[in-house]
């Protein structure tokens, strides 16, 4: 799979930068989005890298193994956009940001005038003064959003774990902040965290108007 997406990246005859997001979906935690930038790949970096594809289609070590090499041979950035901004802009403003800190912390490191930056799914960057496309499902086939995407993503897990550790009642470190019949049943019997979205929980909420911030 992954030298397919090498070679989609190739079409485009400049440096690519791509960028994803992980976090949009879930009802608690920040945002995450990366920007990934190969500089200087060859066949044996290709071959590393041939399980490369969508996050979501890849198990936590899958991801976690291809995130090493990633880092490692790319010029990339992490950024994460918190609860207290998603509730403020939204989390599609809020996802456009951390996807625009991302990839500006990119473009800075580069020696190169002439790139393209390859955005994930049907919006484009905003306030973004750099050349951009987006990539309808592009996860699967760049290789540097699908590099994007894994980064977003293992950061964002590591990120719940340790959200986990201080709030463990809400098992986020299996669920990842997504509103599983368990999760659901915690914020009932618990009430919710600073780490959850509101904005996300107004039904669950509804119910209940004991439903507090947990303390």
């Amino acid at each position: 799979m992954g030298y397919e997406l090498f070679d989609f990246d190739r079409e485009y005859l400049q440096q690519v930068i791509g960028t994803d997001e992980a976090g949009r979906g879930p009802a608690s935690g920040g945002v995450f989005a990366a920007a990934v930038a190969f500089i200087a790949h060859n066949k044996e970096l290709e071959k590393e890298l041939y399980k490369l594809n969508d996050s979501k289609k890849l198990s936590r070590k899958n991801r976690e193994e291809l995130y090493d090499v990633i880092k490692s041979n790319t010029l990339n950035k992490v950024v994460c956009v918190e609860v207290s901004e998603i509730e403020k802009f939204n989390i599609l403003n809020s996802s456009l940001k951390a996807m625009k800190l991302a990839c500006e912390a990119v473009i800075s490191q580069l020696n190169n005038n002439e790139f393209i930056t390859l955005v994930d799914g049907n919006k484009l960057i905003k306030n973004y003064s750099y050349p951009q496309k987006y990539i309808i499902k592009g996860d699967s086939k760049s290789a540097s959003i699908a590099a994007a995407s894994i980064l977003a993503k293992v950061e964002r897990d590591w990120y719940m774990d340790k959200l986990d550790m201080e709030y463990p009642q809400y098992n986020w470190h299996q669920n990842a902040g997504y509103l599983t019949k368990q999760h659901i049943d915690a914020i009932r019997k618990f009430g919710i965290t600073k780490y959850h979205r509101r904005s996300f929980l107004k039904n669950i909420l509804g119910e209940d108007k004991q439903l507090s911030l947990f303390k």
